[in-house]
């Protein structure tokens, strides 16, 4: 009989369980690539495309965040959050960096007006609103400000370079931790984590960030490129612990099924909203942006 071998060192054998493997595999890469390839031709389309694209990434993420919401006992406001989701990237294409506040205020006001007329509504439902559109809208907007940087390949090679690196992290991370992870990182969140996995996942996803140095791809220098590449790479992982403790706390596995082989689109995209958030502060403050 065939045998698999889970991350964790046990394994479970029989034909079935390898072909089911398998095809869920071949399911994972498809639909892996199907989106790799949506994201970086629309980075290279123009930074328009790049903030509908992620508009419409912050919109799903926004809703399957409610939806766990919802299974914890909370009623958030979705109609406000999904406005404010789908809001930001677009704000961060219009206009300046300042307007992202503004329109973070907007959000509060309005949450606050409908929860002075909802009587049925508790400040842990204003928590939700406001959170849930935040934390999928505002950081996804990163990507949009690193972007914009350049209208032409230099800033499209820039923001590939930034998602690019946490896409390597991810991979080298479950390479390296499901063959040589001995050392749990947070069993209590994420059993299959390793500490040489995570290591692993930050020696991966610099390598795109020296790349990124390397070509001199809008400035970036190799002392910007090694504190960027370190830091998203853990931002990464917080991001990913972050919605894992999420979906533990409701008890479910996914926060979706839109994309086959990967569960939900805030599964997909629980690192990356983290690490741009923080690329874009890095090169900020590098001087690149």
């Amino acid at each position: 009989m065939s045998e698999q071998r889970t991350n964790d060192g046990t394994s479970t054998a029989g034909p079935s369980s390898a072909k089911s493997g398998k095809s869920g595999l071949v399911t994972r890469v498809i639909s892996g690539a199907v989106y790799a390839i949506v994201i970086v031709g629309c980075l290279y389309l123009g930074p328009l495309a790049t903030t509908v694209v992620v508009a419409v990434m912050a919109f799903l993420c926004c809703d399957e965040f409610y939806r766990m919401s919802k299974m914890s006992g909370r009623m958030p406001n979705k109609l406000i959050g999904y406005i404010a989701a789908v809001a930001y990237p677009f704000i961060a294409y219009g206009g300046k960096e300042d307007m992202l506040l503004l329109a973070s205020l907007a959000l509060i006001v309005a949450t606050a007006a409908w929860h002075v007329f909802t009587p049925r509504s508790t400040v842990g439902d204003v928590a939700h609103t406001i959170f849930g559109a935040v934390y999928t809208g505002f950081m996804f907007s990163s990507v949009v400000l690193i972007r914009k940087v350049d209208a032409g390949n230099a800033g499209a090679l820039l923001a590939f370079g930034v998602m690019g690196s946490v896409w390597l992290n991810d991979a080298t991370a479950y390479f390296v931790g499901s063959r040589l992870g001995k050392n749990k990182l947070a069993p209590t969140i994420s059993p299959n984590k390793s500490v040489e996995g995570f290591w692993g996942g930050i020696a991966g996803g610099l390598v795109a960030w020296i790349i990124l140095a390397a070509l001199q791809v809008c400035g970036v220098t190799f002392p910007v490129a090694l504190i960027s590449g370190a830091l998203c790479g853990a931002a990464g992982v917080l991001g990913d612990l972050f919605e894992s403790r999420i979906k533990r706390g409701v008890g479910v596995k996914d926060s979706g099924n839109i994309i086959p082989g990967h569960g939900g689109m805030l599964d997909r995209s629980d690192s990356m909203l983290f690490a741009s958030s923080v690329a874009f502060i890095a090169l900020k403050l590098g001087g690149i942006l």
